[in-house]
């Protein structure tokens, strides 16, 4: 891995520690689809963990699936959208790592929530950002 790519990794992961929750792609039954996801780091690796009762963790599980995550419903300047692409594993991750999840929600689509988790170790990483200060500025402007 180049200086860059791991320059770009390492951002990508800094970001994400930010918000705590993304989407999940990859296709199931030949069609694509994306579902949410509370994801966590842990080492190298990011940790999904998603509602089992819906059944999308077995597209996931042993697969390449995308990561991406954002902020952009905050009112930050600078937006910012990361993707981490990679390959899947089901796991039952550790008690110091399921504390890091923190509580979940009680009901998902009227079903009781019931936990699955996924580690995905990134191959490919990327970074978006968006700046919207000078529109700002000019708006502050007049």
């Amino acid at each position: 891995m180049s200086t860059e790519e791991l320059r770009a990794e390492l951002r990508a992961i800094d970001l994400l520690r930010r918000v705590s929750y993304g989407r999940v792609a990859t296709s199931m039954r030949a069609m694509p689809f994306v579902a949410p996801a509370r994801h966590v780091v842990a080492g190298g690796s990011v940790l999904l963990r998603m509602h089992a009762g819906l059944g999308y963790h077995r597209a996931c599980g042993a697969g390449v699936v995308a990561y991406g995550a954002d902020n952009f419903s905050s009112d930050e300047v600078d937006r910012w959208s990361v993707q981490f692409t990679g390959t899947a594993e089901i796991i039952e991750p550790t008690a110091p790592e399921r504390e890091m999840f923190g509580t979940g929600p009680h009901r998902v689509d009227g079903e009781p929530f019931d936990p699955v988790y996924i580690r995905l170790t990134p191959q490919f990483v990327t970074v978006h950002t968006l700046d919207y200060s000078l529109e700002r500025r000019s708006q502050h402007v007049a």
